[in-house]
């Protein structure tokens, strides 16, 4: 069990059965009442994001989550399949499960899928992932006085902006948080 007192960024608790995991908290003390905590929550199942109020001094069950290093397969209609490094075993999980990080994904990818109980609620990329730039327009010298940005497609169909000494086929590191370019890869 977890206070209020004791509530943290990114500590996952279960609340009605639904897992949130924390993104803000802020304790209140209103005027002759009792003191509250308001906490920003995101449903770790839907992804949907909340305002929650609490009474100081109320207490969650937190919610203990494995992480499992696992490798990505291929994806078969909506199904993206996994294997487990561990024991081998493969699952799937649905574009909903997977969220973002579908744009990061290229066959062998090792990545973190969260496990709460026997069910995959979350993935965790690794910060960085190279990836092949399939088309971008060609950058011409002289184009800009300072440094200047085109569009590029990586070969997951992502499109970020690089900048334009870089050319269609060379790879690039990716920061798979933000989305944005990190460097040219020799």
């Amino acid at each position: 069990m977890i206070s209020t007192g004791e509530l943290r960024k990114g500590v996952v608790i279960d609340i009605d059965g639904a897992l949130f995991t924390v993104l803000d908290y802020q304790h209140l003390k209103i005027g002759r009442g009792s003191a509250q905590v308001r906490m920003k929550v995101r449903n770790v199942r839907t992804g949907a994001t909340s305002e929650k109020t609490f009474q100081a001094g109320e207490k969650f069950t937190r919610a203990r989550l494995e992480n499992r290093s696992v490798q990505y397969l291929y994806k078969e209609d909506e199904n993206y399949y996994m294997m487990d490094q561990a024991n081998y075993e493969q699952f799937s999980l649905t574009p909903t499960q997977l969220g973002d990080a579908i744009h990061y994904l290229k066959e062998n990818t090792e990545l973190d899928v969260q496990f709460y109980g026997d069910e995959p609620v979350g993935v965790e990329l690794p910060i960085t992932l190279e990836f092949k730039i399939e088309q971008t327009d060609p950058g011409f010298r002289g184009d800009t006085a300072s440094g200047g940005t085109k569009p590029a497609t990586l070969e997951t169909g992502l499109v970020v902006q690089v900048p334009l000494f870089v050319n269609t086929g060379e790879t690039i590191k990716v920061d798979t948080r933000t989305g944005a370019y990190l460097e040219r890869v020799n």
